[in-house]
């Protein structure tokens, strides 16, 4: 007989009951720095909170408290005067982080801290939604400088998409972790 098909990652990261792991800023978002492609980043400051509105701009607020947000973990990084900070809200369900990610307005709050100076405030910044499982997870990238985004900002598109990829690869992993270990522990 064949074993069974090792556990789905995505169903950890879906299902509260089965996801289980600890989840912390420092976790999700570990060490000084990463890499993506090559591109080196500067971590600057993380934080964590129950009250997810608190650290939203604009409409984002309203949207996560009306999914049912039960926090949010977010880390500001840095690279050639681009500043991104991502932020990833915790909910009950995957419906509830889809439909939060196809409400969002507005954008998650610019972290500052641990080296970075204020950014995104009064100007033009890119803000991007996505999410996968019960995670949705919000970019918000601009300039050091305050300096206004423009479609030819080629490196504030850049650190959006590095560090969205790397929001989406950090909520696989912890699934693939928790898969892992079920399979080990035969359930």
């Amino acid at each position: 007989m064949a074993p069974p098909p090792p556990p789905n990652p995505r169903d950890y990261i879906s299902d509260p009951k089965k996801d289980k792991a600890p989840l912390s800023a420092e976790g999700l978002f570990p060490g000084k720095k990463l890499s993506m492609n090559g591109r080196p980043y500067k971590k600057g400051t993380t934080s964590a909170t129950t009250n997810c509105a608190a650290v939203t701009q604009g409409g984002l607020g309203t949207v996560l408290r009306r999914n049912g947000c039960e926090r949010v973990l977010r880390a500001t990084y840095v690279k050639d005067g681009v500043a991104i900070t991502v932020g990833v809200a915790v909910f009950p369900s995957e419906a509830a982080a889809q439909k939060a990610k196809e409400q969002a307005t507005g954008g998650i709050a610019p972290l500052v801290g641990g080296g970075v100076g204020d950014f995104c405030h009064a100007t033009v910044c890119l803000r991007r939604s996505n999410a996968i499982g019960r995670y949705a997870y919000f970019t918000q990238a601009g300039f050091a400088n305050g300096k206004k985004v423009t479609k030819a900002d080629k490196p504030v598109f850049q650190a959006s998409d590095d560090l969205g990829t790397f929001a989406f690869n950090q909520i696989y992993a912890r699934g693939r972790s928790q898969a892992s270990a079920a399979a080990a522990a035969g359930e």
